[in-house]
C-alpha cells in the first residue's frame, strides 16, 4: 500500500503508527484467513477488499468527496444507511476492533471501559483510522452508558460529531423517540449535503440497502447445510465488509459466492467434514480485526454456522418496507425496521432470547457460545439469562468474556476445546 502514503499523510494519519497497524493486520490476516483450507474461490474478492481496506477504498471515498458527495462514519447498526444514501452520502463503519494507543486512551477513559469504546478512541488518538479522518460527519449513538459518556469526551477530539439518542424500552414511547431521532438525523443529513431527501430518493436507497441484506440472508441460509460450505471466519468477514464496501459491488460479490456455495452443497463439499460440531456465536459485535474467538473455535474442531450479533444476523435480519408513497411514510418504514433490532440495551428483551433459540434450531447448531466483551454491561448482564433460557431447551451453552488482547488465548483455547469435546 506504499502508493497511498501521500493520501494518508494528507488525511493527517501518523504514518509510522499506521504502518505498524497494517503490518500487524496483514500478519493476522495471513495466519488466520489465508491459512484456511478449501476456501471458496469467491473469497478472493474479500481478501482483495481487506488488502485495500485502508487503500483503494479510502481513495474511492475521497474521489466521491471531490465529486461533491459526503461521507458519514458510524459505530452502530442503528444508524440508518437508507437515510444517508438518500441524502447523497456514503455511510461507512468506523474502526473499533483492536487495541491501539491504550496508554493515551486511559488518560481520557477509565481502564475498565469496554474494549470497543477504548478502541474507537485509540484509533483517533493514534491517528490510524482513515475512515474516521475522511468522514464529514461522525455519528455516535447512546446505546449504553459507556458510549453515552464517552461521546462527551470524543466531542472534544473530533469537530463533526453528531450524537443520536436511542430508546431502551420497546414501547410506543420508545418508538416515538426513535422516530423523532430519525427525522432529526434526516434533517442533519440534508443540512450536511444540501440535498433534499424525497420519496424517490428514499425508495431507491431502501432498494440498495435491502439488496445488500438479501445477499447476506442468502449467504447465511446456505450455512444450514452439512457439511458447511463456508467457514464461520469467512462468513464473518463478509458481514464485516458489509460496513465498508460499495453497496452495489458488495451485493454482486456476495451473490457470486452464494452461486459457488450452492454448487458446493449440491456436490456435498464442505470446508469441514460432515458431522463437525456446529456452533452459533451470540453476543457482542466483532469488528475488524476482532477474529480471535472465531479462529479459536474453528481451530478447535468445530465450525461456526451463525452469528447472533450486530455484525451478523441481528444487524441485517429485517428488510425495510418500500410501499410508502411519501418521504414521511418511507421514513416511518425505516423506523419500523430498525426498531425491531433486539440489541441488549433493551429491557426487557425477550425477542433476543427467542431469536437465539430460533437461530440455533435453524442452523442446526449443536451448541451456543455467548461472547461478551469485558465491561460491556448490557451483554454481560444478558449472558446468564441467555444461558439459562438455552439450557432449558437442552441447548449446550458456553459463556466467554474476553477483550481484544491475546493474553487469554491459551485459556480460551482450553475452554473452547473442552466445550467442543462435550458436543461430540
Amino acid at each position: 500500500m506504499s502508493d497511498y502514503k501521500k493520501m494518508w499523510a494528507d488525511l493527517g494519519l501518523n504514518l509510522q503508527a499506521h504502518d505498524a497497524l497494517l503490518s500487524v493486520l496483514g500478519k493476522a490476516y495471513q495466519d488466520i484467513y489465508l491459512a484456511q483450507k478449501n476456501r471458496p474461490a469467491g473469497m478472493g474478492y474479500f481478501d482483495f477488499v481487506m488488502s485495500e481496506v485502508h487503500g483503494l477504498r479510502i481513495k474511492e471515498l475521497l474521489d466521491e468527496k471531490a465529486a461533491g458527495r459526503k461521507v458519514i462514519g458510524s459505530y452502530c447498526v442503528f444508524v440508518p444507511e437508507e437515510i444517508a444514501l438518500a441524502g447523497n452520502a456514503t455511510l461507512v463503519g468506523l474502526c473499533s476492533g483492536a487495541d491501539f494507543a491504550t496508554e493515551e486512551v486511559e488518560k481520557l477513559l477509565p481502564r475498565n471501559t469496554c474494549s470497543l469504546i477504548k478502541s474507537s478512541f485509540g484509533f483517533k488518538l493514534g491517528k490510524v483510522c482513515p475512515y474516521l479522518e475522511c468522514s464529514d460527519m461522525i455519528v455516535g449513538e447512546n446505546t449504553c452508558d459507556g458510549k453515552k459518556k464517552a461521546y462527551e469526551t470524543l466531542k472534544t477530539l473530533v469537530p463533526n460529531l453528531y450524537v443520536m439518542d436511542l430508546p431502551q424500552v420497546k414501547s410506543a414511547e420508545g418508538r416515538a423517540l426513535l422516530k423523532a431521532e430519525y427525522f432529526r438525523f434526516k434533517a442533519a443529513v440534508e443540512n450536511l449535503t444540501g440535498v433534499r431527501i424525497d420519496a424517490d430518493k428514499l425508495r431507491k436507497s431502501i432498494a440498495i440497502v435491502n439488496n445488500k441484506r438479501k445477499a447476506i440472508h442468502r449467504l447465511m441460509s446456505l450455512r444450514k447445510a452439512d457439511p458447511a460450505p463456508i467457514s464461520g471466519l469467512d462468513a464473518l468477514l463478509a458481514n464485516q465488509v458489509f460496513f465498508y464496501d460499495n453497496p452495489a459491488r458488495f451485493t454482486e460479490s456476495v451473490n457470486k459466492i452464494c452461486d459457488e456455495l450452492e454448487t458446493r452443497i449440491e456436490r456435498k463439499e464442505g470446508v469441514f467434514p460432515k458431522k463437525t460440531p456446529r456452533i452459533l456465536i451470540s453476543g457482542c459485535p466483532m469488528a475488524v480485526p476482532n477474529w480471535k474467538l472465531p479462529w479459536i473455535i474453528e481451530t478447535s474442531g468445530a465450525v461456526i454456522v451463525g452469528e447472533e450479533s450486530c455484525v451478523g444476523e441481528r444487524g441485517t435480519r429485517n428488510l425495510t418496507a418500500d410501499s410508502g408513497s411519501t418521504a414521511n411514510e418511507l421514513t416511518e418504514a425505516i423506523v419500523d425496521r430498525y426498531f425491531k433490532i433486539d440489541c441488549a440495551i433493551f429491557t426487557p428483551n425477550p425477542d433476543r432470547m427467542n431469536h437465539i433459540a430460533e437461530m440455533a434450531e435453524t442452523y442446526k447448531a449443536d451448541g451456543v457460545i455467548h461472547y461478551g466483551l469485558q465491561f460491556c454491561q448490557p451483554y454481560l448482564m444478558e449472558a446468564i439469562p441467555v444461558e439459562k433460557a438455552l439450557e432449558s431447551k437442552n441447548i449446550p451453552t458456553l459463556r466467554i468474556d474476553s477483550d481484544y488482547s491475546m493474553e487469554d488465548l491459551g485459556q480460551l483455547k482450553t475452554r473452547v476445546e473442552a466445550f467442543v469435546e462435550l458436543l461430540r
